[in-house]
C-alpha cells in the first residue's frame, strides 16, 4: 500500500510503500510513517488493514481528522482507502492500487505557488533595473513609467526563457488560473451592487488593462470569455454572488473544453498580462489583496504571513493560494492601506486599528509585536444590505421567529443581541433596526460605523481615539451620555464591551424604550454574567442591584451563533422574565430555541408576558408564532388560540 503525505501549505508530497497489516504513524524515527513536527505525538496513530476498508486508531494526545470526523485519543474509526486523514499539520492519503489524484483546489494552490515564485524572481530583477519607489511616487509621468515597467517585465520573461517549450505544461495550467481570475474580475466589475464609491476608488487600479495591450489578442480573449460564460451558463443567473460561485464550482469541468482555444500566442499574452497586473498591483495597489478587496462574496481577509492569505466566503474560511512577494512587501502594502485612511504604522507604533471609507475594519500588526511577520485582518463591509427575508431564505431564522422580533421592535421592547465574534450580531442588529417606524428619532453609537439605517431621522455617532498628544478621545460612554441630551426616541449601541453597559441599562430604564444593542456571549444565560462584569467596570454595585437593573431594562435577548459549515443562525430567543425572589437573580425564559436535535428554531410553548399587548395591537398572530411545517392552518389557529387562553 502507498501512503502519500505532505505538510500544510507545502505542495510537495512524499510517498512511502508499506507492507503488513499494521502501520505506525508518528514523530518517532521507529514509526513506519515519520511526521517530523512537535505537534505530532511520538506514536500518534496506528493504521490497520481491514477487508475492503482501513481502520485508524488514535493513540496520541492530539486529535486527528478522518474526513470530517474528529478522532480523539483512544478512539478508532473505519474508513475507505481514498479518505484523507489530517494529523496536524500533515495530510495523509492511503492508496492500495492507484496514485491518489489531487483535488482542483490543491492543484490551484500549487499553480499559484509557482506563479508567486516566478513573480518574486521577476520583481527582484526589476529592483535591479528600476527604482520602483520613484515609479510609485512620481505621478506626473506615471503612464510612461508604467509602460516602461511593462516593457521590462516582458524583457525579463524573455531572458528567463519563461515561454520555452519545456514549460508548456505548467504554462497551460497558469493560463487556466489566469483566465478564471479574469472572468471573476469581469463579473465583479459588472455587479449592479458594487462597493461604495470611496472603497471603489481605494481599490481601483487604472492599469488593470495593460498599457502594452494588443487589440487583436484582447479581441480573442473577449471571445474566449464569452464562450466560457456560455459554457458555464452564467446568463441564467442574475445574482453576482451566485455567478461567481458558479465559476468557482464548475470552472474545473469546463476549462478542458476551452483549453484547445488557448493557442501558444494567446497563452503567452494572457500570462504576461497576468504578470503585469500582479506586479503593478504590488507597486501601485494592494498586491494579492487587490482582487479580494473587490470581490463581493469575500467577507473577511486574514493575512497570517507573506505566504498565507486566508479569506472568508459564505461563513467558511479558505486558504486563498495567493501570497505576497516577501514580508517587506507585506509591510509596505499594510503601510499603504493605513496611510490612505489617514493612519500610520511603524516600529514605534506597530499596531493600528483603522476603518476603510466604506466602514470595513482594518487591524494590522507588524514586528516587533508580530513575531512571524506582518499580519493583517480586514473585515469587509458588505456592499449589499441584508433583509429579514434574506435571513429566512438562508435558514438563519424562521418566519415565526422573525415575525415575533418585528412585533417586539415596533412595540418598543428593549432588545439585546448576543453572540460570538463574527457570528453576525451587527448584521442582525441592522436588520432589526429596519423595523423601527420611520417617524421616530434614532441615535446610533458605534466604535466603527457599520449600521446602515434606512430611516431618515437618524443621527450617527462614532467614538474617537486619542490624538498623538493623548487627548481628544471620546468613548462610547461619552457618546451615550451625550445622546441622552439629544431627545432620542431610540438609542442603538453597536456593541457594549465596557463600562458603557451601565449607561445603556440606565438609558433603557429612563424612557428610551425600544433601544437595541449587542454584547459578546456564548448563550442568552451567559449574557447576564457578561453584563455583571461590564457594569462592575463602571461602578461597584451589589450583584442583586445589577440584576434588578437588567431585569427592568431588557425585555428580549436574541442569541446568534455560527453553525457547522459556517452558517450563521439565531439559536435562541428569550425573555427576561423578572427576578427570582429567593436568589435575587434574573430569570431567563426561552421563547424559541433549538430542540429535539433540530437545527431550526422551535417554539418552546412559553408565551412572553407581553404577548397579549402584541395581539391587541395586531402586531402578532399566535398562529404564526406557533405554526409548524406541515400542519393544517385551521388546526394551527385552534391550537394557538387554546395555548394563548390557557397561558393567559
Amino acid at each position: 500500500m502507498k501512503i502519500w503525505f505532505n505538510k500544510l501549505h507545502d505542495s510537495r508530497r512524499q510517498v512511502v510503500e508499506v507492507d503488513g497489516p499494521e502501520v505506525t504513524i508518528g514523530r518517532d524515527a521507529s514509526c513506519d510513517i515519520v511526521l517530523a513536527s512537535p505537534l505530532v505525538s511520538r506514536q500518534h496513530a496506528v493504521l490497520r488493514l481491514r477487508p475492503g476498508a482501513l481502520e485508524l486508531e488514535n493513540v496520541g494526545l492530539n486529535s486527528c481528522l478522518v474526513g470530517a470526523t474528529e478522532l480523539l485519543g483512544g478512539q478508532r474509526l473505519e474508513f475507505s482507502p481514498g479518505e484523507r486523514v489530517r494529523i496536524w499539520p500533515f495530510t495523509l492519503t492511503f492508496e492500495q492500487e492507484a496514485t491518489p489524484t489531487l483535488t482542483r483546489a490543491e492543484i490551484e494552490q500549487h499553480i499559484r505557488a509557482q506563479l508567486a515564485a516566478l513573480e518574486l524572481e521577476i520583481h527582484k530583477l526589476l529592483l535591479a533595473r528600476l527604482d520602483l519607489v520613484d515609479i510609485e511616487d512620481d505621478r506626473t509621468t506615471l503612464r510612461a513609467r508604467v509602460l516602461l515597467l511593462e516593457n521590462h517585465i516582458e524583457d525579463i520573461a524573455r531572458e528567463l526563457g519563461l515561454f520555452h517549450e519545456r514549460n508548456e505544461g505548467l504554462l497551460a495550467e497558469i493560463a487556466g488560473v489566469a483566465l478564471r481570475d479574469l472572468l471573476v474580475h469581469q463579473l465583479v466589475m459588472e455587479a449592479d451592487w458594487q462597493a461604495p464609491p470611496d472603497l471603489a476608488a481605494l481599490t481601483s487600479n487604472e492599469f488593470d488593462v495593460p498599457a502594452t495591450l494588443v487589440p487583436e489578442r484582447e479581441t480573442e480573449l473577449h471571445s474566449l470569455l464569452h464562450h466560457l460564460r456560455t459554457r458555464l451558463e452564467l446568463g441564467l443567473e442574475r445574482d453576482a454572488d451566485r455567478r461567481i460561485g458558479l465559476v468557482e464550482k464548475k470552472y474545473g469541468d469546463v476549462f478542458p473544453i476551452i483549453r484547445p482555444h488557448l493557442h501558444a500566442e494567446l497563452r503567452k499574452y494572457l500570462i504576461l498580462r497576468t504578470l503585469k497586473k500582479d506586479l503593478k498591483d504590488t507597486v501601485f495597489g494592494f498586491g494579492p489583496l487587490q482582487d479580494l478587496l473587490r470581490a463581493p462574496n469575500v467577507s473577511e481577509i486574514m493575512v497570517v504571513s507573506a505566504e498565507q492569505i486566508y479569506f472568508e466566503r459564505e461563513g467558511v474560511i479558505e486558504l486563498s493560494g495567493r501570497r505576497f512577494l516577501s514580508s517587506e512587501v507585506t509591510e509596505a502594502i499594510i503601510e499603504r492601506i493605513v496611510a490612505q485612511v489617514g493612519r500610520r504604522i511603524d516600529k514605534s507604533q506597530p499596531l493600528v486599528d483603522a476603518r476603510l471609507p466604506d466602514g470595513s475594519r482594518v487591524n494590522a500588526v507588524i514586528p516587533p509585536l508580530a513575531v512571524r511577520g506582518p499580519c493583517l485582518t480586514i473585515r469587509k463591509f458588505g456592499p449589499r444590505q441584508f433583509t429579514v427575508d434574506d435571513l429566512i431564505e438562508r435558514g438563519s431564522i424562521t418566519r415565526p421567529a422573525a415575525e415575533f422580533l418585528r412585533a417586539c421592535v415596533i412595540d418598543d421592547r428593549n432588545i439585546l443581541v448576543s453572540g460570538g465574534t463574527g457570528s453576525g450580531k451587527t448584521t442582525l442588529l441592522n436588520i432589526l433596526s429596519g423595523f423601527i417606524p420611520h417617524k421616530q428619532r434614532i441615535v446610533t453609537i458605534e466604535d466603527t460605523s457599520e449600521l446602515r439605517l434606512l430611516q431618515e431621522h437618524v443621527v450617527s455617532l462614532e467614538s474617537k481615539l486619542a490624538n498623538v498628544e493623548g487627548t481628544g478621545a471620546y468613548t462610547i460612554r461619552d457618546l451615550l451620555k451625550n445622546a441622552l441630551r439629544m431627545r432620542p426616541d431610540r438609542i442603538i449601541v453597536g456593541e457594549c464591551r465596557g463600562p458603557e453597559a451601565l449607561d445603556m441599562l440606565q438609558a433603557m430604564n429612563t424612557g428610551h424604550d425600544g433601544s437595541l444593542t449587542t454584547v459578546h456571549a456564548n448563550s442568552a444565560a451567559e449574557v447576564l454574567q457578561r453584563l455583571e462584569v461590564l457594569v462592575l467596570m463602571a461602578a461597584e454595585l451589589p450583584i442583586q442591584a445589577i440584576h434588578r437593573q437588567i431585569e427592568s431594562a431588557i425585555d428580549i435577548i436574541v442569541h446568534i451563533s455560527r453553525m457547522s459549515g459556517g452558517r450563521r443562525a439565531v439559536v435562541q430567543i428569550s425573555e427576561v422574565a423578572g427576578v427570582d425572589p429567593e436568589s435575587g437573580r434574573v430569570r431567563i425564559r426561552d421563547i424559541f430555541n433549538l430542540r429535539g436535535g433540530s437545527d431550526e428554531l422551535q417554539p418552546t410553548g412559553y408565551l412572553p408576558t407581553f404577548v397579549d399587548r402584541l395581539m391587541e395591537l395586531n402586531l402578532l398572530d399566535a398562529k404564526f408564532l406557533y405554526a409548524k411545517r406541515g400542519d393544517d392552518p385551521a388546526a394551527q389557529n385552534g391550537r394557538a388560540r387554546k395555548n394563548v387562553i390557557t397561558e393567559l
